[in-house]
């Protein structure tokens, strides 16, 4: 899966240069993309300027903040002194230009916080809600651990909140989903349990990374509705079937991971209608029946990993004649047999993994016991046989359009 992180990573950069185009307007300052994966905006560790009454909140803030935290074995915090916090390592801050910005106000505000693999130990503290300037905070890989406050729902400029890689608890944090501006959610490799709330696919996010957390119950049947171009729910304990409604997401949809959950049922028919994906990774699951042929229609497909479930069927030749996969992955199922078309892959330099299904005269298949009776061989999906691949997958895209015409849009939590 090293691409699906990789694409992530330069899809990110786009995202943080559009915020950086935005910050630079409004401000009228140089910025730039931090080797940490943040946006830089003037100040810094080498900071100059003298303290002003602008930053006398964010003062209180990460004082608050900095009595929370237990443990600073890289010694960040000893620079977290006086009341100019912006020569704080890991605190950045811009100067607004004259006419920006609140009226009369134009003293440096604290714009960014990179405490990327700073491994501190601590709490968050509800006086972070005091920097409403801030677009960005990155604590990636430290020793964090309780819950989000509630008032988080106040930092009102905040743009990317990246929490991943830490110990954070609980149930999923609502107070997220009510910051106004955020396009960016990170909460990856935590603890958060419990269901995740239907209002995050309401969200105009472009990234949301949920997984390697313990995120139960089924997942939203509003998952259609979300804009996002990258939705990751893999390494969680979800259950239930994929959501119909993902057929009906938008265009902007480029990988969306499902692996190692609980998931069960049919893959959707609709899958067909995402034109534009590259990454689909449904492995690791329980999901039964045949392939859906509208498989065909993902013209952009690079990577698809159907692995470690219990399909059934033949591999559709049309799925096999893909013209961008680059990797093909069936194994650990119960399929039958593969089109012509299949075997052309090697040639084709794309990996095709068919191992430990049933396929006759095939090597490193499963032992012929496992194979008598197929797990949800009578399981119904709907499915509409693609004879005419163009003709299909047109239609297939007018649903689509007329379907998302109809859905009114929605409205924030």
């Amino acid at each position: 899966m090293e691409n699906v992180f990789l694409s992530q990573h330069f899809r990110r950069i786009l995202l943080l240069l559009h915020i950086i185009i935005a910050v630079k307007f409004v401000t009228g300052v140089g910025v730039g993309v931090g080797i940490g994966g943040g946006i830089w905006v003037g100040g810094g560790p080498n900071g100059g300027g003298s303290p002003s009454s602008s930053l006398t909140q964010a003062y209180v803030a990460l004082q608050a903040w900095k009595s929370a935290i237990k443990e600073d074995p890289s010694k960040i915090l000893e620079t977290w002194v006086g009341s100019n916090v912006c020569v704080y390592k890991g605190v950045f801050c811009v100067q607004p230009e004259q006419g920006y910005g609140l009226i009369g106000q134009n003293d440096p505000v604290v714009a960014g916080i990179d405490l990327n693999r700073a491994n501190l130990l601590g709490t968050l503290v509800r006086e972070l809600s005091l920097l409403t300037d801030l677009s960005i905070l990155h604590l990636n890989s430290n020793r964090f651990t309780g819950s989000v406050p509630e008032s988080f729902r106040y930092l009102s400029s905040l743009t990317e909140l990246d929490l991943s890689n830490n110990q954070f608890s609980g149930q999923f944090p609502i107070s997220t989903l009510y910051i106004p501006n955020l396009l960016y959610l990170d909460l990856r490799f935590n603890a958060f349990s419990g269901p995740i709330p239907d209002d995050i696919f309401n969200k105009n996010l472009d990234a949301i990374l949920l997984n390697n957390n313990q995120f139960s119950g089924e997942i939203p049947s509003n998952l259609g509705n979300s804009p996002s171009s990258v939705i990751n729910l893999a390494n969680n304990r979800f259950t239930g079937s994929i959501p119909f409604s993902l057929g009906y997401m938008g265009p902007r949809l480029k990988e969306i991971l499902f692996i190692n959950n609980q998931l069960t049922g049919c893959i959707p028919q609709g899958i067909g209608l995402w034109q534009n994906l590259q990454v689909l990774d449904v492995s690791f699951n329980s999901l039964m029946g045949r392939l859906p042929d509208t498989i065909s229609c993902l013209s952009g497909i690079e990577v698809l990993n159907l692995g470690h479930n219990k399909l059934s069927g033949e591999v559709p030749e049309l799925i096999c004649g893909l013209s961008r996969l680059m990797s093909l992955s069936v194994a650990y199922n119960f399929f039958s047999g593969f089109s012509e078309e299949c075997s052309k892959l090697s040639i084709r330099n794309a990996g095709f993994d068919i191992s430990l299904n049933c396929i006759a005269g095939m090597g490193m298949q499963r032992p012929q016991p496992e194979c008598s009776v197929i797990p949800g061989g009578g399981i119904n999906c709907l499915r509409m046989p693609v004879t005419a691949k163009p003709i299909v997958c047109g239609m297939l895209f007018d649903l689509q359009k007329t379907v998302s015409n109809r859905i009114p849009s929605s409205s924030p939590p």
